[in-house]
């Protein structure tokens, strides 16, 4: 089984330089790509100069998480798609627990357990020990629910593998033929929950996504944009509301999305009374968005969505 390891990159040249000399180091075998999208601080360059080994991937602009690597994954040639964050520092040995999984013909993607780079002991807040998502689309973890993040301490190293609902975007193991089967991620997104879309649109044909806790990586985290910064605030919530309308059930559709409006308007109002009137924007700026392109994305929908897709009814209780 081949693996390609594809690390998508803009105006990321520090990352790079301090991240992707672990990564070939613990490439066992796989060929690494940059996929780049048109930076502007020399990381091409760089690459050029310091690691000719890489293939390099040049996308003509930045056209975001989604996008990117649908265009880089074109040009890519293996069974298996390694989609890791520049953010990441892998460990020795990554790659062989994760490749264990494929064995089984059902599981179309994998994450490892992902651990806080600044923080080791702990989990990471993109990822952890894999993700799920309550009935009105909030994500969550294994190891982090909200802003809460637990240590690790072994409690989700078994079963392994193990059964989520949606692999960490931060370190994404997936079947070649089940990305492109797809359509890839939704390019529309930009970036912020496509790998979650992925997953659920993943799940509506039978497919299987795990997370294998004998893979370790660490991640940075908040790399590129800040928790508090508008822009993420806006796709998080935008992103959320159209995977909603893609993938709910028809028969809690409607009453889901209501429900979701209510809530969003809440967090716009805490947002405005905590002093942060430009998260209040971004979440109505979502909110636009999401009524404009609504018949865009209702069709989109699959012809059958599967009907169990959450493990707790809210992650507020």
């Amino acid at each position: 089984m081949t693996i390609a390891i594809v690390i998508l990159n803009w105006n990321g040249q520090q990352l790079l330089e301090r991240f992707l000399p672990t990564v070939l180091t613990h490439a066992a075998g796989a060929q690494v790509y940059v996929a780049d999208n048109a930076s502007t601080d020399g990381s091409v360059e760089f690459l050029r100069t310091h690691y000719p080994q890489v293939s390099i991937l040049q996308n003509p602009t930045n056209e975001g998480y989604a996008a990117g690597y649908n265009r880089a994954l074109q040009q890519v040639q293996a069974d298996v798609y390694c989609l890791l964050n520049s953010d990441v520092a892998v460990t020795e040995g990554w790659l062989s627990p994760v490749l264990k999984c494929f064995e089984d013909p059902q599981i179309a993607m994998v994450q490892p357990k992902i651990l806080d780079y600044k923080r080791p002991t702990h989990f990471e807040y993109a990822g952890a020990a894999g993700g799920y998502i309550d009935k009105y689309g909030f994500p969550y973890c294994r190891g982090r629910r909200l802003q809460q993040v637990e240590e690790d301490r072994g409690q989700y190293d078994e079963p392994s593998p193990c059964p989520i609902f949606w692999a960490s975007g931060a370190c994404l193991f997936v079947r070649s033929t089940v990305f492109h089967a797809l359509g890839g991620f939704d390019a529309d997104f930009f970036a912020h929950q496509e790998e979650i879309d992925l997953c659920w649109r993943a799940h509506h044909r039978g497919h299987k996504v795990v997370c294998c806790p004998q893979s370790v990586v660490y991640h940075v985290g908040g790399a590129t944009l800040s928790a508090t910064n508008p822009q993420k605030t806006y796709l998080n919530f935008r992103n959320s509301l159209l995977m909603l309308l893609k993938n709910l059930p028809a028969r809690c559709l409607y009453r889901r999305l209501f429900v979701r409006m209510l809530i969003d308007g809440a967090a716009g109002a805490y947002y405005l009374f905590t002093g942060k009137p430009r998260l209040t924007w971004a979440v109505l700026r979502a909110h636009f968005y999401f009524y404009r392109h609504f018949s865009k994305f209702q069709r989109k929908r699959p012809p059958y969505t599967i009907e169990d897709y959450y493990q707790r009814k809210s992650i507020f209780c």
